[in-house]
């Protein structure tokens, strides 16, 4: 079995306290060995190995754990942002609109715009994504979303509760039955977790509660979109419930900082998401001093947030919601993983997969103090080195 190193490593952050110095680990002047996709060990600069990569003093840090994306989906709603810019407000309803889109659309033709959204963020240095349906809102069309991103990630969530559709707005607890019955029944095989939209103008808390206690009962773990657009039940419902993760909590009362510092759910923090809909953001900083474990992900959708770039994400989260550099790249990284409930991934320690990226930057402080600049220079998934400079 050949070993493959990333050498010459000016830092190397591991996410690993035990393998480095402060909360992220961090060695100078180091290399990581992989065999077989996975890591085998974090040595000192100048390691011997059967192939290398001279990184030349830039920072090697682990990939992106991106743990709230939806990447199925057709159409655009390029003309709804360009109104909401204007001034208009922002309403979970516009979900509809790409659910026309995602319904007429082929599997195949789901796939290849799904791998593409894929590529483009492998290409801003996320290396793992989770990726929600919830843009089919009938039987066949979850069914068909779940199943193309089956072919693209081990980490499904089923999201049918993600808005009522028209068909259903007079009778919003058939639609509730209907996705804790049929449809369930159609996608559970394909998928690792259930989700559910708790929000005015989507779903109750009750209604909320009927999915999730239904996917749990189907072997699904649970998470929930809660507190985005105003405060709410949904993250004392997602604690109570003991969802690994509540995504968006962008209005927190006390009672839900204090829920979630006691608990295992994440809070996972979506901040383009409140840069495209005009929502404050959140303070991130009142959830980490309480204790509790957060996220950053990047929410990719076609309504709220068409983004891959978790480094933008990044830069919200240090300039305006009170987090520092390494609590951002944490989130960003190690964050999302736990967000998953996953230990082999996030981090660059013996044992875990191999999937990491190089910056061309000296640290990950350049995410804020360069915005928007391209700073990924290479990625590797696995261990296989899938983006880099000759891609270009």
């Amino acid at each position: 079995m050949s070993s493959f190193a990333i050498d010459n490593i000016g830092l190397l952050i591991t996410n690993d306290p035990g393998l480095g110095d402060g909360p992220l680990g961090e060695l100078r002047d180091a290399a990581v060995v992989f065999e077989d996709g996975r890591v085998v060990a974090v040595e000192r600069a100048g390691v011997a190995s059967d192939e290398r990569v001279d990184v030349d003093g830039r920072c090697v840090m682990p990939g992106f754990v991106d743990s709230h994306t939806h990447l199925i989906f057709a159409g655009d709603r390029s003309a709804e942002f360009a109104a909401r810019m204007a001034g208009q407000a922002y309403e979970a309803g516009g979900i509809r609109v790409t659910a026309e889109a995602t319904r007429a659309a082929g599997a195949d033709e789901l796939e290849r715009l799904a791998r593409g959204r894929q590529l483009e963020g492998l290409r801003a240095g996320i290396t793992y994504v989770e990726i929600k349906s919830g843009y089919g809102l009938e039987v066949a069309a979850e069914a068909k979303s779940c199943a193309v991103a089956a072919e693209l990630t081990d980490d499904v969530t089923f999201l049918g509760a993600h808005v009522v559709p028209a068909e259903f707005e007079s009778d919003p607890d058939a639609y509730v039955a209907l996705v804790c019955g049929e449809m369930l029944d159609a996608c559970a095989p394909f998928c690792r977790w259930i989700d559910a939209f708790c929000e005015v103008g989507a779903f109750t808390a009750e209604q909320c509660r009927a999915v999730l206690e239904a996917g749990r009962a189907a072997g699904l773990g649970l998470r929930l979109h809660g507190n985005q657009l105003g405060p709410g039940e949904g993250v004392r419902l997602a604690v109570e419930l003991e969802a690994a993760s509540v995504d968006h909590c962008t209005y927190l009362a006390d009672a839900d900082v204090e829920a979630l510092a006691g608990s295992r759910t994440v809070a996972t923090f979506l901040p383009a998401t409140d840069f495209s809909t005009r929502q404050p953001y959140p303070d991130a900083r009142r959830v980490i001093d309480a204790g509790a474990t957060v996220a950053l992900a990047t929410n990719t959708n076609p309504g709220s947030s068409n983004t891959t770039s978790m480094a933008f994400c990044i830069a919200l989260a240090v300039r305006d919601m009170g987090m520092t550099v390494a609590e951002a790249v944490r989130a960003a990284t190690l964050g999302g993983a736990e967000s998953l409930r996953r230990s082999d991934i996030g981090r660059l320690a013996p044992g875990c997969r191999a999937d990491a990226i190089t910056l061309d930057a000296a640290s990950p402080t350049d995410f804020v103090y360069r915005p928007g600049v391209p700073l990924v220079r290479e990625a590797f998934v696995g261990g296989e080195r899938l983006w880099h400079p000759s891609c270009l």
